[in-house]
């Protein structure tokens, strides 16, 4: 391993220090917070995140026979960047709900780990320094950031408890591999699949943007819910393919295939259907939508996940709108089916009949790459 390569870790992982050691004074002052929890809390997960690039540096390569890069490179600084921001949003855990301008505080440090969860994977592969490092580490700070966040909201109150089964499900998952390879079981290779990844992803942007104070349970929870249930569907079929429950052969391909063929053409188009009436009953139902911008903004954002004009910024729109329209009210009918035929039409798309899905190849694109 070069030498350059450990002292370039231990600068960074130096500086990350003295910035949370920054913070710390900063919020030391703060009649909302314990400092010193907070401290103990990011302190922790920081040595963590570093702990887990120590680890792997000797896989800061292109391929495992390839030789190691020199330098960590950009995007593995952006993704350990992102790792700090997990620690600092970590810091609230086990803490009351803190009020004005602090209180965006944790929403806003997650949202920015988020988007460079983006940005790193488009830096390594527009500037051709793609390594096995920044694929591992991505899958990890992922992991971490989804049992960090996840529990801050359970703690807030915006989402149910039950919703860390989407934290626990990574590590139950990785767990279950090293246990199937203990006893000399085999692990079969997971099909490929462009819907893992987008369902990752927009689960952190919905666990994000629901940390923020401007959304209110129960809209939270049930929003919570529905993001939940097909990642946590998506954990199980995988758990069957590795498990050879269901074979990885070209049947399963085909199957998985017609599956989608199904949803594409029939199951997204009728989400649509689905969302419209939801849409004139949450209309007809006294809902107060003032001040006016409110009502032409739901209406474009109806337009477009409705004709599928841009249809999964449509329905992400409608969902932000609802939600500031719902406040702390309970949620009708009505409002519980357009969140979940939103959350639907967000994941997978508007499908069949829509006049223009360019937000689908944004969302499954790999950027950076060539022709992506």
């Amino acid at each position: 391993m070069p030498s350059s390569l450990k002292r370039e870790t231990r600068i960074a992982c130096t500086l990350g220090t003295g910035v949370l050691l920054a913070v710390f004074f900063s919020i030391k002052q703060s009649p909302q917070l314990d400092a010193w929890q907070w401290l103990l809390f990011s302190g922790g997960i920081w040595a963590y995140v570093c702990w887990q690039l120590w680890q792997r540096l000797e896989l800061n390569r292109a391929s495992e026979n390839a030789m190691p890069y020199p330098r960590l490179g950009l995007a593995n600084h952006l993704t350990l960047l992102r790792g700090g921001l997990i620690a600092l949003t970590g810091g609230f855990l086990l803490q009351p709900q803190p009020s004005g301008l602090l209180a965006w505080a944790p929403g806003v440090l997650y949202t920015i780990a988020a988007i460079l969860d983006r940005l790193d994977g488009f830096v390594a592969r527009s500037s051709k320094q793609t390594s096995l490092l920044g694929s591992e580490l991505d899958t990890a700070y992922d992991a971490l950031g989804l049992l960090v966040a996840p529990l801050l909201a359970v703690s807030y109150g915006k989402v149910h408890w039950s919703f860390l089964l989407v934290s626990a499900a990574y590590y139950i998952f990785v767990w279950g591999l090293y246990w199937r390879r203990t006893r000399q079981l085999p692990v079969y290779p997971l099909l490929p699949s462009a819907l893992r990844r987008t369902l990752a992803g927009f689960q952190m942007g919905f666990v994000a943007l629901i940390l923020l104070p401007c959304f209110y349970a129960p809209f939270t929870a049930i929003v919570g819910l529905a993001f939940m249930l097909p990642i946590l569907l998506g954990f199980m079929v995988d758990w069957f393919v590795v498990s050879g429950r269901i074979p990885s052969t070209t049947a399963t391909t085909f199957c998985f295939n017609r599956i989608a063929h199904f949803s594409h053409n029939i199951f997204q188009p009728s989400l649509r259907l689905l969302l419209l009436v939801a849409l004139f009953l949450f209309s007809t139902n006294g809902n107060d939508l003032s001040p006016g911008f409110l009502v032409y903004s739901l209406l474009l954002a109806a337009v477009m996940a409705l004709v599928g004009l841009a249809g999964r910024a449509g329905a992400l729109l409608i969902l932000a709108l609802i939600g500031f329209v719902q406040g702390a009210t309970a949620i009708d009918a009505p409002t519980a089916t357009i969140i979940f035929t939103c959350a639907g039409l967000v994941l997978l798309g508007t499908g069949r009949f829509s006049v223009w899905q360019g937000d689908d190849h944004w969302v499954n694109r790999r950027d950076g790459e060539e022709n992506s």
